[in-house]
This record gives C-alpha cells, sequence and structure tokens, in this order.
C-alpha cells in the first residue's frame, strides 16, 4: 500500500471514529468471506458498518481522533463494527453474539460505547437485552411512574376535599329532609284539635242541658211534696 493510499486509509478511520456514537471490535480470523458477508447485512440493517482494518493504520487514526480506548483492543486481525448515530447498538451486539456462536470462530472483544470502554463480557450483556424500542418504553415508564405518585400526593388532599363536601352536602340534605318531615307531621296534627274541641263543645252543651234538667226537676220536686206535708200538719 503507496503511502498516499495509507494516509486516506487513516483519515477516514479517524473521520469514522469520531462520528461513530459506539463501536464493537472483533477478531474475525477464520471468518469465510461468505459469513463476513452476511455478518455486513446484518449489522447494515442495524445501522453499523463493519470495516476489516490493520492495527497500525487504525492505531494512527485513533490517536488522531483522540480515541486511546481504542488502542487496547488492537491485537491479531480486527474488525471492527462502526454503529452510527442512529444505530442500533443492542441489536449490532447482538448481531456479533449470535455470529460468534453460531460459527464458533468470531470473537468478541470488546469496544467503546459513548466514551466509555466495554468488555466482551458487557457485549454479551448488551446483547441480552430487550430491543431498544422496549427499553426505550421501559426508560419512559420509570421516568413517568414518580410523576405519576408525585401527582398523585398533590392531588389526593384536593380529592379528599371534595369528598368531605359532597359527604356534608349529602348529610345536610338528609337533615332538611328530615326537618321537612317533621314540620309536615307537626302541621298535620293540630288540625285533629277542633274535632275534640268540638267533641268538647258538644259534651258540655249535653253537660249543661243534663243540669238544666237536673236543676229543673230540682225545682219541681219541692213544690209538689210540701202541700202533701202542710196538709198532714194542719190535720
Amino acid at each position: 500500500m503507496q503511502k498516499i493510499e495509507k494516509e486516506a486509509v487513516v483519515a477516514e478511520l479517524a473521520e469514522r471514529l469520531r462520528s461513530a456514537d459506539s463501536l464493537i471490535v472483533a477478531d474475525y480470523r477464520g471468518l469465510t468471506n461468505a459469513q463476513l458477508e452476511t455478518l455486513r447485512a446484518r449489522l447494515r440493517e442495524h445501522g453499523a458498518q463493519l470495516k476489516i482494518v490493520k492495527n497500525t493504520l487504525t492505531r494512527r487514526a485513533a490517536t488522531e481522533a483522540g480515541s486511546e480506548l481504542l488502542l487496547a483492543l488492537l491485537e491479531g486481525p480486527t474488525a471492527i463494527a462502526f454503529v452510527e448515530s442512529e444505530g442500533d447498538p443492542i441489536a449490532v451486539a447482538k448481531a456479533l453474539s449470535d455470529t460468534a456462536r453460531e460459527t464458533r470462530v468470531l470473537t468478541v472483544r470488546g469496544g467503546v460505547m459513548t466514551g466509555r470502554a466495554i468488555t466482551d463480557a458487557d457485549v454479551e450483556e448488551l446483547a441480552k437485552l430487550p430491543p431498544t424500542e422496549v427499553v426505550k418504553s421501559q426508560l419512559v415508564g420509570v421516568i413517568i411512574a414518580p410523576l405519576t405518585q408525585l401527582l398523585g400526593l398533590l392531588t389526593a388532599p384536593v380529592r379528599d376535599l371534595i369528598g368531605l363536601i359532597d359527604a356534608r352536602v349529602e348529610q345536610l340534605g338528609e337533615g332538611a329532609s328530615a326537618d321537612a318531615e317533621g314540620a309536615s307531621a307537626g302541621a298535620e296534627s293540630p288540625s285533629e284539635e277542633p274535632l275534640a274541641v268540638v267533641e268538647t263543645g258538644e259534651a258540655g252543651e249535653e253537660g249543661a242541658s243534663a243540669d238544666a234538667e237536673g236543676a229543673s226537676a230540682g225545682a219541681e220536686s219541692p213544690t209538689s211534696e210540701e202541700p202533701t206535708g202542710a196538709s198532714e200538719t194542719a190535720g
């Protein structure tokens, strides 16, 4: 490879290292060309590009791009999966792990994710995660759950106050209904008093009539007896 070509490769690698959100390094030794093409196609579906690189040129590019974390992974035949900004690092990790398990040849070394070095074990754990969309929804749920609880705590006193007001209104309504029934019952009772008065009046009149008849009988009784007595005395 000519010097100009090497410089072009280093510049391209450096640019990829700067723009890549994450990258995963693997040892591709033993893979066939067909297996490599299959792996490239799987990675492209998830927003990643697989590049076979020379370690000497990659070290220069990493130094130029400020990606020193990559240097420790450049041992032996190296393939790098560059995950683009819109790519899915979880799906990329899964594709590499599945290929390593299926071929028993590919070996994942580790990588760099959002400026942090990750090991081969980290890549395996990453591959076990649910799809990115599921992880995002779970993350949203984790963020929203405390807010929902806080909203519930804030609105609980208002709900309790409304409940107390409703209960008090219902209580007052029942009391007013009871008072109305009592007033109605009280209004109906006095209507019987005139009957009692009338009955009392009639009884008084009957009593007065009886008294008058008694008085009349008393007045008549002495009159009939006195002449008889007088006659007897005279005789």
